[in-house]
C-alpha cells in the first residue's frame, strides 16, 4: 500500500474531524493555497499550523515534528 505523505495525512486527519484545508483558509480569511503550502511544509506560519493542529485535535509538534525539535534534547 502506498505510504501517505505528511500532507496527505494532515488532509485525512482534517477530513475525519469534519474539516478541510479550505475550511481552515475560510476561518483564517486567507487564500487556500497559503494553507496548502504550510501543510506541505513549503512555508511556515504559526497561525496556520495552530489552526490545522486545533482542527485535527493534535499539537503542531505532532503534525510537524521536524519543525519543533524536542527541547529535552537541547544542550
Amino acid at each position: 500500500m502506498k505510504q501517505l505523505t505528511q500532507h496527505d495525512h494532515i488532509k485525512w486527519l482534517l477530513r475525519i474531524n469534519g474539516s478541510s484545508l479550505a475550511d481552515i483558509a475560510r476561518e483564517l480569511d486567507i487564500c487556500a493555497s497559503a494553507v496548502t503550502i504550510v501543510s506541505k511544509g513549503q512555508s511556515r506560519s504559526k497561525r496556520v499550523e495552530e489552526a490545522i493542529a486545533q482542527a485535527t485535535n493534535m499539537r503542531p509538534e505532532q503534525l510537524w515534528p521536524e519543525r519543533y525539535p524536542d527541547p529535552a534534547l537541547a544542550v
